[in-house]
């Protein structure tokens, strides 16, 4: 089965992709100011609600996380055939309206439906964004390309806990405020409002400026035209190479699993364990995710090239290996600490390295798959890892502190637990990761090139799997489905 490439001039500068990024960035913020507010604002919406924090947890987590990965399926498999940026600005636009809805929720049935839109929503963003980036960037500058991209997530995650401290602080005098057609809304009610609506206009912006690029590395049938590849492919893709994405797959979805447990929790610790008000937490912790997070995901890209430049085939698993190994004392750590300096410190260090994944599990997917199944693959990843981390991460972290300790108090044990057992097996998986990743890597090379696969005798595929030779997997291929 013939693929086809197409790629970039070695001298071209990229001006205009490194634009899409930056566009694509913007969107990315939006989308975890949305999702993230809600972590700052817990304290009034248990209250208001009159929620514990297990449901809480279910509308942080599981009510976003289940339909942001069961309806990234199908929108990645509109975005394998269709024009992408119309596919993104369609989600942005509806994830808005969501995030807008939750300042009109009055009660948790409410609030459980809003969430669920915000996922729907924001299931069309990632995948067909890493689509788009592999097809704009070549692969030793994709790790960057997608850091950028990903700087995103935490540049929106530090302005939602400056904005909703901001916003509490703001209207701390204030029990309700009036508005045309809604009447008297709360204060964190209003905040949604204000963070939701201004999304429409980043829609706006990427269907008027955006353009869908040519696909690259296609799957071509027998008379040379670009072949349809259905989910029912892509699985079978991702079966041939089983052991490289149960080790991707978990192993990443782990290292989240750590990631949203800091993200999602800490406000509440530090405000149960400190006595810091809603809008000093949300200061403090804002500043930390635009600085410590920011560096953490540009140095995990940089880091993935890096490797990649020194031959490493399985540069992106080993980069996020080195991180999970860097996080796993810090991550653990900063909720024991007596002294809030010290936590602090402790949580900087666990917030950069929780920050390797983003560039770096993007990067070894959009790699080893054919263009058509790239966005479908990332699907199939946001899936298990959203499920696993924030759909079970989060709210494990709130049984245990309901159930086991029974203390809202404890909710820094109930963390140190779950990012203890979370990082460890994500260090693992990524470890024997490395080696299923190369051995991946040089399978699909010698399908592509099987004659020179035989004339080496095997030595190729052996150097390939020590990751001493750097692989070109541009042409990647479907696997051939046998004969009945």
């Amino acid at each position: 089965m013939a693929v086809s490439t197409n790629s970039k001039p070695e001298g071209k500068r990229h001006t205009y992709e490194w634009y899409v990024v930056v566009i694509c960035m913007l969107a990315y913020v939006f989308s975890f100011v949305d999702r993230q507010v809600l972590a700052l604002m817990i304290e009034p919406i248990k209250k208001d609600l009159h929620l514990s924090d297990t449901q809480f947890s279910l509308l942080h987590g599981f009510a976003f996380s289940l339909f942001y990965a069961v309806m990234g399926m199908p929108l990645a498999y509109l975005a394998d055939r269709f024009a992408r940026p119309r596919i993104i600005a369609t989600g942005i636009a509806l994830w808005s309206f969501a995030t807008a809805a939750c300042g009109v929720s009055q009660n948790f049935i409410h609030m459980f439906l809003a969430r669920m839109s915000v996922g729907v929503g924001e299931a069309a963003l990632s995948p067909g964004t890493y689509s788009m980036l592999s097809d704009y960037f070549p692969k030793e500058k994709l790790g960057r390309a997608v850091g950028v991209y990903s700087l995103g997530s935490f540049i929106g995650g530090g302005i939602a806990f400056l904005i909703g401290g901001y916003v509490i602080n703001l209207l701390k005098q204030m029990t309700t405020v009036s508005l045309p057609l809604l009447g008297d809304v709360r204060s964190w009610q209003l905040t949604f409002l204000i963070v939701g609506l201004p999304g429409f206009l980043v829609a706006l912006l990427f269907i008027l400026t955006v353009c869908d690029p040519q696909r690259k590395g296609l799957v071509q049938d027998g008379a040379g035209k670009a072949k349809r590849v259905s989910m029912g492919d892509s699985l079978r893709f991702i079966r041939t190479h089983g052991k490289t994405f149960f080790c991707h797959y978990l192993g990443f979805s782990f290292y989240a699993m750590t990631l949203f447990c800091l993200m999602s929790w800490t406000p509440a610790f530090y405000i149960r364990r400190f006595g810091l008000t809603p809008v000093e937490a949300g200061y403090m912790l804002g500043t930390i995710l635009l600085a410590a997070n920011t560096v953490g995901v540009f140095c995990g890209g940089w880091l993935n090239d890096w490797l990649m430049t020194k031959g490493r085939a399985d540069g992106p698993m080993l980069a996020g290996f080195i991180g999970a190994v860097g996080m796993l004392v810090p991550a653990v750590a900063f909720t024991q600490a007596d002294s809030l300096g010290v936590s602090l410190g402790l949580l900087v260090l666990a917030m950069f390295f929780a920050s390797f994944p983003m560039p770096t599990s993007t990067a070894a997917m959009q790699t080893l798959a054919p263009n058509q199944m790239r966005a479908q693959i990332s699907a199939v990843f946001l899936l298990v890892s959203n499920l696993i981390a924030l759909g079970i991460g989060t709210t494990l972290v709130a049984l245990l502190t309901d159930k086991v300790f029974g203390s809202p108090k404890a909710v820094g044990s109930s963390m140190s637990i779950v990012n203890l057992v979370a990082t460890l097996l994500a260090a693992v998986l990524l470890w024997f990761g490395c080696k299923q990743f190369r051995l991946s890597l040089a399978r699909e090379q010698a399908h592509v090139n099987p004659a020179g696969a035989v004339a080496h005798s095997g030595a190729t595929e052996l150097a390939h799997a020590a990751g001493t030779v750097p692989l070109d997997t541009t042409r990647a291929r479907v696997p051939e489905r046998k004969n009945a």
